[in-house]
């Protein structure tokens, strides 16, 4: 398994404190997976340790994938209202549009969830 998987896979499951050792060990922040894709890209949307761990050591809050979603369109579409401050507060782009020319608040909007929708609003 590449340094990519397993800190992706290690993301995915929300492992803070496997997160922490392979990064700890060197392993790249925005390594991509097999499947192109980097960590903080398929990390557990409620896992507030893991988006800290992450973006701490320099991932790229504004990656995008082949259809313009952002870590940012993926928790504010599924109401991971700590996840979307946590990405804001680490520069995520608010503004970023999706091959859709939907912005992460209005995928939050979309399945109501009022809270993010205001945060983002505020922004």
């Amino acid at each position: 398994m590449s340094s990519g998987d397993e800190l992706a896979s290690a993301a995915a499951t929300g492992d803070a404190e496997r997160v922490a050792r392979l990064l700890q060990d060197g392993a790249s922040v925005d390594a991509v997976n097999r499947f192109g894709r980097t960590p903080i890209q398929v990390m557990m949307m409620g896992s507030t340790a893991v988006a800290q761990l992450l973006l701490g050591h320099g991932a790229n809050p504004n990656v995008q994938d082949s259809t313009g979603t952002s870590p940012l369109h993926d928790a504010a579409r599924e109401g991971f209202l700590d996840i979307v401050r946590i990405l804001c507060s680490f520069h995520a782009n608010p503004h970023l549009l999706d091959m859709w020319e939907r912005r992460p608040v209005d995928l939050a909007r979309e399945r109501g969830h009022q809270e993010v929708v205001a945060f983002l609003q505020s922004l």
